[in-house]
């Protein structure tokens, strides 16, 4: 072994050993914060645990007077260890009993509590909880008061000793509400540490009658004087915790859309937990933005301009019939340093409507993409929706009150874009029609499978000359699809149609139903929804109509009837039964506007003219000559006839 060799291990030895003893020494120095920790926990439990009375049996006359006095000695004793362990002000600060107010705007109304410094409640006074007609009174309450919790987290110095802090645990000082110079209520809370040193909350609540502002709260901490009474420590712990309340008619289908979201970086989109009716959990290591409790239609999101460094999210579902819905929790860590002044933060507490979440800026002004909380869907669906649906959808409703007019207007004018498409489809299918007694000539033509390529290349070469394109009757429900898909993802949704009613319906954004079972029927649920037994009825009515058309032209077709024309409309019923009246009501629409078009076109064409045309085509095309494409297909044909006869010599 020569020199350099034994100098390297000698340097990895070294390297191994530092680390080892390093990390031995991390270890301890943890281990022993964690004993502080729980001998302080030991220490509150004793300050809130009643003291019990000493009785002495020679002087029962004044037992009563002994006992008060050994109370108030033990109940000074631990009191003064407290003062020990965090300071007059910190101690004070935990006996004081919190104090609760409210500071509001035109659309909500926030409730403080001095404990802890927190918003513990926020109502939104445009919306209501869901109930039959006429007794929809109830305002939306965006978390169960008893479960809010936000608190700081972190360490601060006494001595050689590093004291575990939770703001949850001590009551601010709420200093008088005041008004800004641009209109908004000023709400400052104050945590006194020490003489001159304070840990500061500022909420700013707007009311400028614009909506994407108004719903934003605008959430400063302020760290005064606190860096010489810091430990040394490199993050700060944020818990934010609340519990949803169903506001929907339905719990299956609330629940669905009801998840944790958060959005990185720089990124137009977010993540999610995804869907769950028990408890889920993701521990998220780099920076996030913003974090968000989803609701079907409404959200609180705490935001981070500067981003926190870790996120740990978890929520659990509540049981269907407890009027909850889920429990959310995200642990979060923000970077401190000695020379740290404060963070801006900021909370929005509001709808789910695009409208507004686009407008919404993080404190600073950055756009930060919280209308990605409406999921319209990915690529071409979120597309059609956001540049199509929504601006068309908010046109029609500043002139339009009805709802159900508005979504007949949708499908209209839909139908009336593609309506060119519908016209050449049925031509197609015209044509396809008029030329199979030809086609079925060539099938017995060349009735052997090894004339198979004949018969194609006579086949495709007879549409030629018709003029026919075989793909022709599909293009029409290709461009349809993305519109179908997309208003699938826009009508559950869209907080637009949330307390509209509409004939039989009395929530356009949630099921209709006419009649509820004393029953549940697996995959279809308790109730009757008319909406989507009409729309189930269309599609039969739609889908036996279509199949008239093509099965006589297009005999692979008759293989699919089954499938086509009776078990599709069962499953769309089953699977709509719970979804939104409004979808289901588009979807009938959709379905006899199709038929009633088809009626129309049908009206129009002339099979005579259509067969007449079609014969001058091929006329033209047989006395002109090939194309270069068509030489080299009927060459490739010769060319695999021929490899499939030396396969089978």
């Amino acid at each position: 072994m020569d020199k350099k060799s034994i100098i390297g291990i000698a340097v990895v030895a070294v390297l191994f050993l530092g680390f080892a003893y390093f990390n031995s020494q991390q270890q301890k120095e943890y281990q022993e914060q964690m004993a502080r920790y729980e001998a302080y926990q030991d220490s509150v439990a004793a300050a809130t645990r009643p003291a019990a009375p000493v009785v002495d049996s020679t002087a029962v006359a004044d037992g009563g007077a002994q006992a008060e006095l050994a109370a108030a000695d033990a109940a000074a004793a631990v009191r003064e260890r407290q003062v020990e362990t965090l300071g007059e002000a910190l101690t004070a600060a935990r006996e004081t009993e919190p104090e609760e107010f409210t500071v509001e705007n035109d659309v909500m109304s926030v409730r403080f509590s001095t404990r802890g410094g927190q918003i513990t409640g926020v109502t939104l006074k445009d919306y209501t909880k869901y109930g039959p007609r006429g007794k929809r009174d109830q305002k939306i309450e965006m978390m169960d008061p008893a479960t809010a919790r936000f608190g700081l987290s972190f360490y601060l110095k006494n001595g050689l000793k590093n004291i575990p802090v939770n703001t949850l645990d001590y009551v601010f000082t709420a200093q008088p509400i005041t008004t800004t110079e641009d209109g908004a209520e000023s709400v400052v809370m104050r945590l006194r540490v020490s003489e001159g040193a304070y840990l500061e909350y500022r909420y700013l609540i707007y009311n400028t009658e614009a909506p994407a502002r108004d719903y934003l709260v605008n959430f400063d901490v302020r760290l005064v004087n606190m860096a010489a009474e810091m430990a040394n420590q490199t993050q700060i712990q944020i818990d934010w915790a609340n519990t949803t309340f169903q506001n929907e008619k339905g719990f299956q289908n609330e629940n669905m859309y009801t998840t944790l979201a958060y959005r990185f970086p720089n990124e137009t989109s977010i993540e999610e937990l995804g869907m769950s009716e028990g408890a889920k959990s993701k521990n998220i290591s780099t920076q996030v933005s913003w974090v968000a409790f989803k609701q079907q239609f409404f959200s609180s999101v705490f935001i981070a301009p500067d981003n926190v460094s870790y996120a740990n999210l978890s929520f659990d579902t509540a049981a269907p019939e407890s009027s909850l819905l889920k429990s959310f929790t995200a642990q979060m860590g923000v970077p401190y340093t000695p020379q740290t002044g404060g963070y801006d933060f900021a909370f929005y507490f509001g709808p789910n409507k695009y409208s507004i979440l686009k407008k919404v800026d993080d404190p600073r002004g950055a756009e930060i993409h919280l209308e990605r909380l409406v999921p319209l869907g990915w690529g071409i669906f979120g597309w059609v929706n956001r540049w199509c649906v929504i601006p068309v959808f908010d046109f029609l409703r500043n002139y339009i009150g009805s709802f159900g007019i508005i979504i007949f207007i949708l499908v209209l004018l839909v139908k009336l874009v593609i309506s060119p498409l519908t016209y050449k489809s049925y031509v197609s299918m015209a044509k396809m029609r008029l030329i199979k007694p030809q086609v079925d000539e060539l099938a017995k033509k060349y009735p052997k499978q090894e004339d198979a390529m004949k018969k194609q290349q006579a086949t495709m070469e007879l549409y030629k000359k018709a003029g026919i394109n075989p793909m022709g009757g599909c293009i029409p429900m290709l461009i349809q699809m993305p519109i179908l898909i997309a208003m699938f993802r826009f009508f559950p949704a869209s907080i637009e149609l949330r307390e509209q009613p509409f004939l039989w319906a009395d929530d356009l954004s949630s099921f209709d139903s006419v009649l509820n079972l004393p029953f549940s029927i697996p995959f279809y649920g308790d109730h009757v929804s008319l909406f989507a037994l009409l729309m189930a009825v269309s599609l039969f009515g739609y889908s036996y109509f279509n199949y008239q058309q093509t099965a006589s032209s297009q005999p692979q077709m008759a293989g699919m009837k089954f499938m086509m024309v009776y078990m599709m409309p069962i499953m769309m019923l089953f699977w709509f039964n719970s979804y939104s009246s409004g979808l289901c009501y588009y979807y009938l629409l959709s379905n006899l506007f199709t038929i009633g078009q088809t009626l129309v076109i049908r009206r129009m064409v002339d099979d005579n003219k259509i067969h007449a045309i079609m014969q001058a085509n091929a006329a033209k095309k047989s006395k002109g000559k090939k194309s270069k494409f068509q030489q080299r297909y009927e060459e490739l044909m010769r060319q695999q006839e021929a490899q499939q006869r030396t396969k089978k010599k």
